[in-house]
């Protein structure tokens, strides 16, 4: 007598199971085909309002620049006041350059504001990362009265403590140099915020670690601390190279020799008081504008390059 093989569990032959085992099957598909897409992925409608912000936004931020590199490229006989403003100048050139050169002293303007970009820069970069790791890691007394007393500067604007800025700068005997310019953009106290809020983002296990095999302070800063924070580090420069460079206030206070003034001050020079040519006054702009270009892009390399290096890895 032969006996039938048994059927197995769920694998009846009624159509109205496999109609429901090919539905159960689509919808798992088209479930899949929605997920694929993520469910914060934006509409197209949504991505092209986001592109055309972008561009809009690009236009009112890189115009300007566009424009006035535009108008130190134009010749003497060229209108730069025509009703119709032409974009592309018809007869370029670079003349207009080597006028700013000869109207003023640019070079040594632009040496002197790179003297004082360097001094805020050491001072930025050593002095808010110390004072930033002694607030992050250190634990001593006053520790968050010191913190509350930073937080209380960045209330304050710079116009309120510019006269006593003055005052303290003329009383150490610093005024009319440099130094006196460079001295108040030492030691940013947004900058102390950024490097304690870096350090403060380091894994404390880490410094415990060290602790335990004898590491001192200076060294659980310099091999812990610092290569975790270089992003921040280059964040911080670019941040004080650019406040540096263009501040033109406080170098109009404290300097009177004109062969000491920066290259923002010394810029006012080429707007007479009679007459003003544009296309120097361009010019100028550009060759004030472009350090700032450079700097960024170099420091935008590396910040990218210290985030990357400076992650923790598990």
């Amino acid at each position: 007598m032969t006996t039938s093989p048994p059927k197995t569990a769920g694998a009846g032959n009624d159509p109205q199971d496999a109609r429901d085992a090919r539905n159960t099957r689509g919808a798992r598909t088209s479930t899949a085909s929605r997920g694929s897409r993520g469910f914060n992925t934006p509409s197209p409608g949504r991505t092209a309002a986001r592109y055309l912000l972008l561009v809009l936004v690009l236009l009112l931020v890189v115009g300007p620049f566009l424009w006035q590199l535009s108008t130190s490229l134009k010749g003497p006989a060229e209108d730069v006041y025509t009703r119709t403003p032409a974009f592309l100048p018809d007869q370029p050139t670079l003349g207009n350059y080597g006028k700013v050169a000869d109207t003023i002293p640019v070079w040594t303007y632009a040496f002197n504001s790179v003297i004082v970009a360097a001094v805020c820069i050491t001072g930025n970069v050593v002095g808010c990362t110390l004072a930033g790791y002694a607030l992050a890691r250190l634990r001593f007394r006053g520790a968050r009265l010191v913190l509350g007393l930073f937080l209380a500067t960045l209330v304050l604007p710079g116009e309120v403590t510019i006269v006593s800025q003055y005052v303290l700068v003329r009383g150490l005997g610093l005024a009319d140099t440099l130094a006196g310019v460079a001295l108040p953009g030492s030691i940013a106290m947004l900058n102390v915020l950024l490097m304690r809020t870096a350090f403060a983002a380091v894994p404390v296990e880490l410094d415990q670690a060290a602790l335990v095999d004898g590491a001192t302070v200076w060294q659980r800063l310099w091999h812990i601390g610092l290569p975790n924070v270089r992003g921040m580090i280059s964040v911080i420069v670019i941040f004080t190279f650019i406040g540096a460079w263009d501040d033109f206030l406080w170098p109009l206070i404290v300097l009177n020799d004109p062969q000491k003034y920066t290259l923002t001050v010394g810029l006012q020079y080429l707007n007479g008081t009679f007459s003003a040519n544009p296309r120097l006054i361009a010019a100028g702009t550009m060759i004030a504008f472009l350090p700032i270009v450079v700097v960024f892009g170099i420091c935008q390399r590396f910040f990218f390059k210290g985030v990357e290096e400076g992650a923790v890895k598990g």
